[in-house]
């Protein structure tokens, strides 16, 4: 039995990888604490397998006022929390951090694209990473997971913004292009993954399917029985001014799949069947594939 410590009480990430892990009950042990003390430092974390450090500040305004959180949180409290877990024997820790640490909000990553994020979220995602490697060795494993826009029910971000906007919207622009993402069960079944082999490494997981936005908010209208209708009028606006909101909407922003190589797996749920339960609709009850 493997026996896993989530550092973080709130979080989408840790919350939902305890349900998901909840249906193999003889095989994980799964504990939480909460980091918003110092009480987890008087823990000993020397029965765990793994440390799963999922705590950390995101989906919020950056202000000056709130800029030295992220590195407090972000960095300083995943490198401390990491140390612990080595000096105690643990074998296996697990950090997720972001596609945000590349700055981009278009293009094509692969393996040599170089890291610049341009806000203090990625910036101090990128930062723990270089430190978190400090401390690996053969008996400590760093894993280090990327992710792109993570979706699925009751998630915080983008996706409950498009989601809104195919419910309420008449019309959306018709545009075709291609993301990366990843529901959250198929960040779970990787997670799962690299906790069972024991991996350690730089990881990419991504759905199976890249994503076109307009394709996305056109099946969500269809699960809630609306009729959203898809219009090229702002196609040439869109691709004329340079908006950086429209392009982390409309813009091509994806992992190269080699990267993914190793994330990716049979048994990880389609994407149209990842929005039906996102939007929390039955498949049996719904027809509009």
């Amino acid at each position: 039995m493997k026996k896993v410590l989530i550092t973080g009480v709130n979080s989408y990430v840790g919350n939902k990888f305890e349900e998901w892990i909840e249906q193999y009950p003889d095989g994980y042990e799964i504990e939480k604490v909460s980091l918003k003390n110092n009480e987890w430092q008087k823990m000993s974390f020397s029965k765990y397998d793994t440390v799963l450090h999922v705590a950390g500040i995101a989906h919020q305004m950056e202000t000056k006022k709130n800029e030295h959180l992220y590195y407090k949180v972000n960095r300083d409290l995943a490198l401390e929390v990491a140390e612990k877990a080595k000096n105690d024997g643990v074998q296996q820790f697990v950090f997720i951090s972001t596609m945000s640490v590349y700055g981009l909000d278009k293009g094509v990553i692969h393996r040599y694209t170089p890291t610049k994020p341009k806000n203090n979220y990625g910036k101090s995602k990128l930062q723990a990473e270089e430190l978190l490697n400090t401390l690996s060795n053969s008996e400590f494993y760093i894993a280090i997971l990327r992710p792109p826009m993570i979706y699925g029910k009751d998630c915080k971000g983008n996706y409950q913004r498009l989601s809104q906007l195919a419910i309420k919207s008449p019309i959306f622009p018709d545009v075709c292009n291609k993301r990366s993402m990843i529901y959250i069960d198929n960040l779970s079944i990787f997670i799962q993954w690299l906790i069972e082999k024991g991996e350690k490494g730089l990881f990419f997981p991504q759905n199976k399917e890249y994503v076109c936005t307009t394709t996305m908010v056109k099946n969500i209208s269809k699960i809630n029985n609306c009729d959203i209708k898809l219009t090229r009028f702002f196609n040439l606006p869109i691709k004329l001014f340079r908006i950086r909101i429209l392009d982390k909407i409309f813009g091509n922003l994806v992992y190269e799949k080699s990267l993914s190589s190793k994330c990716i797996n049979k048994s990880m749920i389609d994407f149209e069947k990842s929005l039906l339960l996102t939007e929390d609709k039955s498949e049996k009850n719904n027809d509009t594939f």
